[in-house]
């Protein structure tokens, strides 16, 4: 059985809404990663060298990264030579099987956050002024209390004016509660009133947003490293997740922040915001293979529910569609 049928198998057992959600947020990647694999298909009578090349060029548009390219083609040639696949059109299926495999390969990566069943979840956020971190705590704090968690959010980015008040905004629309303090202040000072308040308030999950600053790379390391050590001083062994957000539209730009952020701070986790706005959602493949780091959250447009849990399943349905539903059971 090809691929594309056993995930149309999962699929339509499945009645889950977030699948179709995967489809509508991934739909600007596939119109333009699929067509153009469709048109690669319709164009090669068989599947040969330059056929390879033109695929490996394909993918490479499509953000998945230059090594990781190279490491799905020469395990699509080995699959090729093994089934003794003559047609390219049976490519396709092999093509989202390996992509598949290239995510869940290596190390094994959990999507799911490491939340306390017992006493206080503190999640600490990072990332660059502009990639929608604040919106993220805002989803996040939504999905959090429909789940019928107490939630507290802490204005860490005390330096870009008006960050302050937005994650306010956030906090009213959602209905929790955000522990400030001036523009200007110190942030680790910031999250010792949070904690201590979280403490007091019997809070399930603390958000904490934090300075994106990029230009003084040392400062945002100190910075970043002293908000740490408050954090754990007052809970040991938090924060329990640091989730950096990158913005999907930045494509390859968004690996240089998260090596950046990687060196400054023990990232456990992407939250890849955006990704229903680029056409190179490829940038999850390389994310997970150069870095390492598991994608937890993807953001598949502008609704409060539009932030979801990462799928590697779910994300190959989105970018291959409509052959999956063209697929005979």
């Amino acid at each position: 059985m090809s691929f594309f049928k056993k995930l149309k198998e999962k699929i339509t057992k499945s009645t889950d809404s977030v699948t179709e959600k995967f489809k509508e947020g991934l739909s600007k990647t596939r119109n333009n990663f699929s067509s153009k694999v469709n048109d690669l298909v319709a164009r090669y009578r068989k599947v040969d060298e330059e056929f390879f090349e033109e695929l490996e060029e394909i993918l490479i548009q499509a953000d998945v990264g230059f090594d990781t390219v190279m490491e799905l083609i020469d395990e699509l040639k080995m699959e090729v030579k093994r089934r003794n696949i003559q047609e390219p059109a049976e490519v396709q299926s092999v093509i989202s099987e390996k992509l598949v495999d290239i995510y869940n390969s290596g190390e094994e990566l959990s999507s799911d956050l490491n939340i306390q069943e017992n006493g206080l979840t503190v999640i600490l956020f990072v990332g660059v002024n502009g990639v929608g971190k604040t919106t993220t705590i805002g989803k996040l704090a939504h999905k959090f209390k429909s789940e019928g968690k107490k939630v507290l959010l802490a204005a860490g980015d005390t330096f870009r004016a008006g960050a302050i008040e937005q994650l306010e905004v956030w906090g009213d629309r959602v209905g929790v509660e955000t522990i400030k303090q001036a523009e200007g202040s110190d942030p680790a000072a910031v999250m010792f009133d949070a904690i201590a308040a979280a403490k007091s308030r019997k809070a399930d999950i603390l958000l904490c947003d934090t300075a994106g600053r990029l230009q003084n790379k040392v400062n945002l390391m100190k910075e970043l490293e002293k908000v740490k050590r408050v954090i754990e001083r007052e809970i040991p062994g938090a924060p329990h997740e640091v989730l950096l957000v990158l913005d999907a539209t930045t494509g390859q730009n968004a690996l240089i922040q998260a090596k950046t952020f990687k060196e400054a701070t023990n990232v456990s986790g992407i939250v890849l915001s955006k990704l229903d706005g680029t056409a190179k959602g490829g940038i999850v493949l390389a994310i997970r293979k150069e870095l390492n780091i598991p994608v937890k959250f993807v953001g598949l447009g502008e609704r409060m529910d539009d932030l979801q849990e990462f799928d590697a399943e779910k994300y190959v349905y989105g970018l291959f569609a409509e052959q999956v539903e063209k697929a005979d059971l």
